[in-house]
């Protein structure tokens, strides 16, 4: 008994799904890039530190700017105190150990970062981290 083979034509490959797809991927990566950021307000600057681990950022870390005028800004929006609890509180009620970073300027006064650092407590969180940079070498 003969069999009659028939010769399969060779898949082609659509190429406009696949570039609307990475498209699709280049846009989100840029726009995800650009929000991380805004996050690190450039008006802040840390202080310096001789040593330090440098940490990779945990993913949904929460970055807690404070100028050297006192003002808190989160998410890019100014908030006071009240108002950053009431965030913070019900962020840490979604989520166990929510990490927090303060960049508190060098020039602010010790006493406002406290009070963040206590606003953050009281609302439950108690993963704090703070921001420093490592000193220019002058040469």
């Amino acid at each position: 008994m003969k069999f009659a083979r028939r010769q399969l034509e060779p898949a082609s490959m659509q190429l406009a799904p696949m570039i609307d797809i990475v498209f699709l991927l280049l846009i989100f990566f840029i726009v995800t890039w650009q929000f991380s950021r805004s996050e690190t307000e450039l008006d802040v600057s840390v202080p310096t530190a001789e040593e330090g681990a440098e940490l990779d950022r945990p993913k949904g870390e929460i970055i807690i700017n404070v100028l050297e005028d006192r003002t808190i800004r989160v998410e890019g929006s100014t908030v006071d105190l009240a108002q950053l609890h009431t965030k913070l509180a019900a962020i840490a009620r979604q989520f166990e150990n929510q990490p927090v970073r303060i960049r508190g300027d060098g020039k602010v006064d010790y006493q406002r970062i406290v009070e963040v650092i206590d606003t953050c407590q009281k609302a439950g969180i108690w993963n704090i981290s703070f921001a420093t940079q490592r000193p220019t070498q002058d040469r």
